[in-house]
């Protein structure tokens, strides 16, 4: 049986890491101006003379805009598949983001600007993605899926150094244009050479094209999805520290540089958390393709408090900070990747676009939440240590929620998929 697995996983990557490879670019356009966020938060501020509260509530006002258009976009997404929409999505998002070196200092035109960004960032979010991966990867799948989504921890990586090099060099204005044009233009070449998803197979293999109703797939009915236990349980978990992480991530740049550390070292250490993602992401699709996922899933999620907590206590040592950031990226960068191999197994692929759709939605509402939060804290209180305290507690309850979940349901159609190959 192993050997069988293994041969399996083999076949995949030989015939798609092409495809891993342009869904992980392309996903990685869609967190570069979230992951910009806080380097563009002072020379904003400086010229406009706007307060945390307003430069927050942007990204804030995208991400809620994408949970409202998730649920659609992902029926729409079973419908038409990835290709057909992933290609004209990252051409919008990279005009929106060139947009953005137009701001003239009044509010309603960065409000607009981002509530523009988030109707376009719905038709690059992880669902169109996540759904191309998993329906051609079966075996390997959670290593698949975490490569595909260490595109958001590839963005963190590059942004904060390459932004704070480009707004220092060019101006925050040309910053935004390097951004739209630079890498939504390799994420747009990638996607043409090589996405596509089970459905682009068929049609180009000769074969005759499945319907895309997906009745012909194992899983749960939208009906069913609702009424899940353990669906609702990784929902329940992976907004609680959605809402944490990524309040802390919009935030992180801040928080570096108030505490003393010099805006420069504080672009690298907050790299350093991008790097420490990519490989918590690969490590995580290992792991969940060996082990119970919900254990890994737990563990991995629960000790992201351990980020919140020492950013609490110890922000004076620099060990402390790096050990913080280096959890914060190994596991924070997980969630997505958790997420949607838990809706996999629990929901199956049946109307899989549908309900991840629902899940990215609740998602995409904790991370705009979740720094809105962050900087109304700020602004009220004059510091971010209850939100740090919230975020110790919160993870921890995040993660035990996964541990306690029961073994996902084998789908008849693996089963016997399983046993033709083993023959």
């Amino acid at each position: 049986m192993d050997k069988a697995i293994g041969s399996g996983q083999a076949e995949e990557w030989k015939s798609g890491w092409t495809l891993v490879l342009a869904a992980s670019v392309g996903f990685s356009f869609f967190s570069v101006l979230l992951a910009a966020t806080g380097l563009f938060m002072e020379p904003l501020s400086r010229e406009f003379g706007w307060n945390r509260s307003l430069l927050s509530a942007g990204p804030a006002i995208a991400t809620l805009i994408t949970a409202v258009l998730s649920p659609f976009y992902g029926a729409l997404i079973d419908r038409a598949g990835s290709r057909r929409l992933a290609l004209p999505g990252i051409v919008a998002v990279m005009a929106a983001t060139c947009a953005f070196a137009t701001a003239n200092g009044s509010p309603v035109q960065w409000i607009v600007l981002w509530v523009v960004l988030g109707v376009l960032l719905t038709t690059i979010k992880s669902t169109i993605w996540t759904l191309a991966v998993a329906s051609m990867f079966t075996k390997g799948r959670g290593l698949a899926l975490g490569f595909t989504v260490s595109g958001t921890a590839l963005a963190q990586a590059i942004v904060p150094p390459l932004g704070n090099f480009l707004i220092e060099d060019v101006g925050w204005r040309g910053a935004f244009v390097w951004f739209g044009l630079g890498w939504g233009g390799l994420s747009l070449l990638l996607c043409f050479l090589f996405l596509y998803d089970a459905h682009d197979r068929n049609v180009r293999s000769g074969r005759a094209p499945e319907s895309r109703s997906g009745a012909h797939l194992p899983g749960l009915t939208r009906q069913e999805a609702l009424r899940s236990r353990p669906l609702w349980q990784v929902a329940v978990s992976t907004f609680v520290v959605m809402f944490l992480t990524i309040g802390l991530s919009i935030h992180l740049f801040p928080i570096l540089t108030e505490s003393g550390v010099s805006r420069s070292n504080a672009a690298w250490l907050t790299s350093l958390t991008g790097v420490a993602g990519i490989i918590g992401k690969l490590a995580t699709g290992a792991l969940l393709d060996r082990f119970r996922p919900n254990w890994i899933g737990g563990l991995t999620m629960g000790v992201t408090a351990v980020t919140f907590f020492l950013l609490t206590v110890a922000m004076s040592s620099t060990p402390a900070i790096v050990i913080a950031l280096l959890v914060n990226g190994y596991a924070a960068g997980t969630k997505m990747q958790i997420c949607a191999y838990l809706t996999a197994g629990y929901a199956g692929m049946r109307h899989f676009g549908a309900i991840y759709g629902m899940m990215s939605a609740l998602v995409a509402l904790a991370s705009g939440l979740g720094p809105l939060a962050a900087g109304a804290i700020y602004d009220r209180l004059g510091g971010y240590e209850p939100f740090l305290w919230a975020g110790t507690v919160g993870c921890l309850i995040g993660g035990t929620l996964l541990v306690f979940l029961p073994p996902y349901p084998r789908w008849d159609a693996e089963e016997a998929q399983e046993k033709e190959q083993a023959a």
